[in-house]
């Protein structure tokens, strides 16, 4: 798996564990961190993810705010859990990380979705980050 998947995977994980905890990632962050550093079966939490998951808390609101304005037919607290914190990171890549391609971002959330998530997930996932691409420019503002 090449290390910016893995990163992708472990950055849902915990976007996904602080959805469930109901508690900040960056708590759930430090956690991962520290775990890491004491038990020597956890792989070490790589610089990327920590990118990506410090990325998602500064602009979370923001990033909940495009996916309730543009999820038709779902309210973000109906989504399945699994979907929101794919999206969710999804978002902040497409939107906010400028070096990593469009169609990777979308791509590799897609996946998540495969693995972690159901059958109609891939579907939603794509069309909702398709829509984030299509209107990227306007969409950084805070």
């Amino acid at each position: 798996m090449a290390a910016r998947n893995k990163a992708r995977k472990r950055a849902f994980q915990i976007l996904f564990e602080a959805d469930q905890r109901g508690a900040s990632v960056q708590t759930v962050l430090a956690d991962w961190i520290r775990h890491a550093r004491t038990d020597d079966r956890q792989p070490p939490v790589g610089e990327y993810t920590m990118e990506l998951v410090e990325g998602y808390a500064e602009y979370a609101d923001r990033i909940d705010e495009l996916i309730s304005t543009y999820s038709v037919g779902w309210t973000l607290d109906r989504m399945p859990v699994v979907d929101r914190n794919i999206v969710r990171l999804g978002a902040y890549e497409l939107v906010w990380v400028d070096e990593t391609p469009d169609a990777v971002v979308i791509d590799e959330a897609v996946q998540l979705a495969k693995e972690f998530s159901t059958d109609d997930s891939p579907s939603f996932v794509n069309g909702l980050l398709g829509r984030f691409k299509d209107l990227k420019p306007s969409l950084r503002r805070v």
